[in-house]
């Protein structure tokens, strides 16, 4: 395959080994396979990788089996995963009523769930790369590439780096894109005993779901996998406390049958989409490029389009075009990272079963704020345009055969069913 842009990527860096570096590095590994071609994995073993359950989307299925060369069934297994075929809501919407967003084709197509810690060993065996244990200082463009510094070590340069180093501590407006129409900031993330029973000579095939169960401080989200169930309470800490967060979880799993689990981490989190995700030398990937709360589990799906966009265009396209390319690039990447937002966001607009404080704060006044925050003024893309066509599209009487494939980051299916659902 002819790859004009290859001789410009002869040195390459990953920083961070979380699960979008962990991807980046075997994606440039297959993507990019040849001899010459030099791929460093830079990460600090002295900051501890929090191992969670994890749901995605069916693009995961086939992008592993790409990566690992390895059956379904033995990556499903090696995952420690379920099939996730949807996420079942309970007690969202104006209806109060239970339903369920399926991947389409309805039961049939069907996504991980997984532990993130299987997932990186995983993807690491088929890397192939030298492993660097350093503390990085910066990553800056520079000319004719990137530079990273380290902690005790000389600068490096690259062609390309991954920058897969995480969220930011804090945001600032030149740099990031504040979605705080998504009305939570922390996730309390607890491990309990596995609802669903290992198979003893392959993987598990029943159909599984995330579940989502709306409580009074937020969320919960519930995800099933061979060796454990990863529960995780979504909040926000400037309307609830950690106190009656923790209460009203220990409520939860006790009505859930749930006698005992070890409590994992307390993490806050901002929602926010980077300004910059790629330069032409520098590409945010994973939670340094974005991060929404998982309700729709966006972020290893982002990871994947971040990833693949920016390898195939730099493979595919001579150097040359690569001041223009770039910041194309960049605006379509931020436009449909901004759309997951907005998808996200939005299944707020209709409250819950709850007449809470949070809930009331999510509906009127976190919600209503998305226009301002995603005006095309302020973020030099029209995400908000395409979210506002999708609405539109779903209201007309009959919506026509050639409008079937339209995506706003998602389906128009999903959108649609989250709109039943919910009774917008």
């Amino acid at each position: 395959m002819i790859q004009p842009g290859s001789k410009s990527l002869r040195k390459i860096a990953v920083v961070g080994r979380g699960t979008a570096g962990c991807l980046a590095a075997a994606s440039v590994t297959r993507l990019h396979p040849d001899s010459d071609r030099e791929l460093h994995h830079i990460y600090d073993s002295r900051i501890p990788v929090i191992g969670v359950g994890e749901g995605s989307w069916p693009s995961l299925v086939q992008e592993l089996r790409r990566l690992t060369g390895l059956p379904h069934e033995t990556v499903q297994q090696r995952l420690k995963g379920t099939r996730k075929y949807g996420v079942a809501f309970e007690g969202w919407g104006r209806r109060h009523r239970d339903f369920t967003h399926y991947f389409t084709p309805q039961q049939v197509s069907y996504a991980y769930h997984l532990s993130a810690d299987s997932m990186a060993d995983l993807l690491q065996e088929g890397a192939r790369a030298r492993h660097i244990d350093a503390k990085v200082l910066n990553i800056a463009r520079v000319e004719g590439g990137a530079q990273v510094e380290f902690e005790g070590l000389a600068p490096e340069h690259y062609d390309l780096v991954f920058d897969a180093r995480g969220f930011p501590r804090e945001l600032h407006p030149d740099r990031h894109i504040d979605i705080s129409f998504i009305p939570t900031n922390t996730a309390v993330i607890r491990r309990c005993p596995a609802i669903v029973k290992r198979e003893r000579d392959g993987p598990v095939l029943r159909h599984t779901y995330t579940r989502a169960v709306a409580r009074p401080h937020g969320w919960i989200f519930i995800i099933p996998l061979t060796v454990h169930t990863s529960y995780g309470y979504i909040f926000n800490r400037e309307i609830s406390g950690l106190a009656e967060v923790e209460s009203d979880f220990d409520a939860f799993l006790d009505a859930d049958g749930v006698t005992e689990f070890e409590q994992r981490a307390v993490i806050p989190f901002p929602n926010f989409v980077h300004r910059r995700i790629y330069d032409g030398a520098v590409a945010r990937i994973g939670n340094a490029a974005t991060f929404m709360e998982p309700l729709e589990a966006t972020a290893i799906v982002s990871a994947q389009f971040q990833i693949g966009m920016v390898l195939r265009m730099r493979l595919n396209r001579a150097v040359e075009h690569l001041e223009r390319d770039a910041p194309v690039v960049n605006r379509f990447l931020v436009n449909n990272m901004l759309c997951y937002g907005l998808f996200v966001g939005w299944h707020y607009s209709c409250g819950s079963r709850y007449d809470s404080r949070f809930w009331r704060h999510a509906r009127d006044h976190a919600w209503p704020r998305h226009r301002q925050a995603a005006d095309p003024q302020v973020v030099d893309c029209d995400a908000l345009g395409k979210f506002d066509d999708m609405i539109q599209l779903m209201n007309q009487p009959v919506i026509d055969e050639s409008d079937w494939n339209r995506m706003c980051a998602v389906p128009l299916t999903s959108y649609c069913q989250l709109s039943q659902g919910l009774g917008c």
